[in-house]
């Protein structure tokens, strides 16, 4: 398996902002920070933690627009590219966090081929879809002209599609083949309970795990790489065996209570030195 340490983003040699679909490959795993707090010093903080990328959270986390511009922004000074997870149905954010430099968009809840389109006419430029011109400060952040952009911007900016209910599992393999749609990422917790009826959140159901292969050979099918958010390292470990190419972690309020509390602990699991024993 490969480790934490050979994966980090240092070794990647991407650029701020960028982070093609051909990037993520079906080899080495791409580490991602999910990130639920606007706060662009938390923000840089995890970015530099050796985290490949962010995702700033505009769905269930804490980010809204001028959180995505400096939440951007905090990334690229790290050397990092962001990802943002759009609103549920929140396509015009997707465009507009593009046009301020943002690596991506994740849109929550795609449960066919043609929700899947319609957030793909939003996020890419013709001839793939119908995303307006309007990129002034991601020009600027990776340093391109105007046309340069305009031609490499579809392939340059990701769209995945989240795989999260039992509609969308059915219709898997429609979605995974949507021209211009880059990947697909499972958010396992939703997955549970739509395929439980409400009955648990738990990210190691077996439906769940069963469902990992299905959506695992459909992204292969259509030759696009599949991600997941991992509940815990664990579960991230079994996702980099499984083969995903992109796996994220957190949020960063789980990174922060953790440690805290590791850091209270060491206070009472470290030996004594004597110091303050008078003298």
């Amino acid at each position: 398996m490969t480790s934490a340490s050979s994966g980090r983003a240092s070794d990647t040699g991407l650029r701020p902002g960028v982070l093609a679909a051909d990037s993520l490959g079906f080899g080495r795993p791409h580490f991602n920070a999910w990130i639920s707090t606007p706060a662009p010093a938390v923000v840089e903080a995890v970015a530099r933690a050796g985290f490949h990328s962010v995702t700033l959270d505009a769905q269930h986390g804490f980010v809204d627009f001028a959180g995505v511009v400096d939440g951007v922004a905090a990334a690229a000074l790290a050397g990092r590219p962001a990802l943002v997870r759009l609103p549920l149905g929140g396509f015009a954010l997707g465009a507009r966090a593009l046009d301020v430099g943002a690596a991506g968009v994740i849109a929550p809840m795609i449960d066919d081929a043609d929700l899947a389109r319609t957030f793909v006419d939003a996020v890419k430029f013709p001839p793939v879809g119908r995303r307006s011109w309007g990129p002034i400060r991601a020009l600027g952040l990776l340093g391109l002209e105007r046309d340069d952009y305009l031609d490499r911007a579809n392939r340059l900016t990701l769209a995945l599609a989240m795989i999260e209910t039992g509609r969308a599992l059915e219709n898997v393999d429609e979605i995974a083949q949507v021209e211009g749609l880059d990947g697909l990422l499972i958010g396992p917790n939703d997955l549970s309970v739509a395929l439980t009826q409400g009955a648990t959140v738990d990210p190691a159901h077996p439906t769940v795990v069963a469902a990992l292969d299905r959506v695992l050979a459909a992204a292969r099918r259509a030759g696009k790489p599949a991600a997941i958010f991992a509940n815990t390292p664990s579960f991230a470990s079994d996702y980099v065996r499984r083969g995903f190419a992109m796996i994220s972690l957190g949020p960063d309020v789980a990174f922060l209570a953790s440690g805290a509390e590791r850091a209270l602990s060491d206070v009472f699991d470290a030996p004594a030195t004597g110091a303050g024993s008078g003298g």
